[in-house]
Parts: C-alpha cells; sequence; structure tokens
C-alpha cells in the first residue's frame, strides 16, 4: 500500500486537511502532521529559534507547533523515518495559490520541502473566498495524486494545483502567471497608544496570459503548474554569460 503524508498551513483543524486526508484514504495509507495553528504565507521557512512541540492527535495524525516546511521536515526525518511515505501532498487551502502568491505560500511549501527529500509533491487549493466546500476539489485532489504515484514525477518538480470550486469541468496545464497588486496595509493605534500597520488583503489584476494558472481559474478549469526548488534562471544566466559587457574571470 503506498504511504502518504499530508500537511497543510491552515492547521490541524481546518476542514480543507479533512476532506483531503479523508479522500486519500481510498489510495493509501495516509498520516496527517500539520501545524498546530494557521501558518498562512509562512512560506518556505524553517524554525531555527526555539524549539518545535510536536502532540500525537490519534493514530497517523500529528500536530506540530510551527510551519508547514517544519510539519514536513520532522515527518521525514523523525516521525516516519522508519516507513517514509511515498508523496506529500499539501492543503487544501483555503483559497489560491496563484501566479507569485506561490512565493508566499506555507500550502506549497509543504509540497516544495517534499522534493527537497527526493519525493513528489503536489499542493491543493480552492479557488474561492467565500462558501468553502472541499467535496469536489478533495475528490479531484485523491484522482490526480493517484495518478502521479502511479507515474511519478521528474525529479526537483512538484504540482501546484488551483481547484475551482464546484463540480470539475476540466483540467488544465499551465504555468505560473504574473499579478499585478497593490496591498492594502492598515495603520492604526493599540490600546497602549503605540502605531501598528497590519498588511491586509491585495486589490490585484493579472498579465493577460492564456496558458496561465490565472487564466485557466477564470474558465473554472483547475489549474496545474508544474514548480521546482531551483529557481535559477536559465534564459537569463545563458544571456549573461553571452554579454561582453558582463564577461567575468575565473
Amino acid at each position: 500500500m503506498k504511504r502518504i503524508l499530508v500537511t497543510n498551513d491552515d492547521g490541524i483543524y481546518s476542514d480543507g486537511l479533512s476532506a483531503l486526508a479523508s479522500a486519500l484514504e481510498s489510495i493509501g495509507e495516509v498520516t496527517v502532521v500539520a501545524p498546530a495553528t494557521e501558518q498562512s504565507a509562512s512560506a518556505h521557512s524553517l524554525t531555527l529559534t526555539r524549539p518545535l512541540r510536536v502532540r500525537r492527535l490519534g493514530e497517523r495524525q500529528y500536530s506540530v507547533d510551527g510551519t508547514p516546511t517544519d510539519c514536513v521536515t520532522l515527518a521525514l526525518t523523525k516521525l516516519l523515518a522508519d516507513s517514509l511515505p511515498n508523496i506529500v501532498v499539501s492543503g487544501i487551502n483555503y483559497g489560491p495559490n496563484l501566479g507569485d502568491d506561490v512565493t508566499y505560500s506555507g500550502t506549497v511549501a509543504g509540497a516544495l520541502e517534499a522534493s527537497v527529500f527526493g519525493l513528489p509533491g503536489i499542493a491543493f487549493s480552492l479557488v474561492t473566498r467565500n462558501k468553502f466546500d472541499f467535496t469536489h476539489a478533495a475528490a479531484f485532489a485523491a484522482e490526480l495524486t493517484g495518478k502521479v504515484l502511479a507515474t511519478g514525477l521528474p525529479e526537483g518538480t512538484i504540482l501546484n494545483v488551483n481547484v475551482p470550486a464546484g463540480p470539475i469541468r476540466g483540467a488544465r496545464l499551465t504555468h505560473q502567471g504574473i499579478k499585478i497588486a497593490r496591498s492594502e496595509i492598515i495603520e492604526g493605534v493599540d490600546p497602549r497608544g503605540r502605531p501598528y500597520f497590519w498588511i491586509g488583503e491585495q486589490q490585484s489584476s493579472w498579465k493577460e496570459d492564456e496558458g496561465s494558472d490565472y487564466a485557466a481559474v477564470a474558465l473554472e478549469l483547475v489549474s496545474i503548474t508544474p514548480l521546482r526548488t531551483d529557481m535559477t534562471d536559465y534564459r537569463a544566466l545563458e544571456f549573461l554569460r553571452n554579454a561582453s559587457e558582463l564577461q567575468l574571470n575565473g
């Protein structure tokens, strides 16, 4: 039987996590290792300045007072070291992770950490900001995870999957889109008279590009984008190597 590690960034008690884990039980043995509290926008961060606490909440279910990356790292090096999973699945996130948002996303980071350990990873997000019904997204997640378990992924690659709310109308392989964003900054004064700034929701649009993740979800199609931890811009690397003004010795 295939072994599946499930994590997220919305926390161990998230409905999206519960729906995902339940759906994946149909294709393998599921172990959940997820943050004790919400870790949205934690990106691919590790906790290095304090110890981490792990609580066993049930059979194959653990909470960690850290980030999604902490959860996967602890699972693969300690909790599941004697019986490593075949894949890491992260989500289902409350809201989309499209375009540049993947750099902030703790959901995506959970899957990215899998690739650091040489495992395939998939991140699932539900494209809605209200009325969160994870039924259809969870069923699609189980179907796609089964296919990846059967076929594998290129080394170092994960899939970032954004699923529109409601019945699945189709899916499209996409590339990461480009967001045009402006963050709403809320300014105020706390009860002790100290000023503060609070980063709120972004007001955003995106660059028109029919092959992007944004374009797919705008058509109410599932967007499946392959991502890598290797962030090298190989086109720019080749350009810089050939630019006479930037010739380097050595």
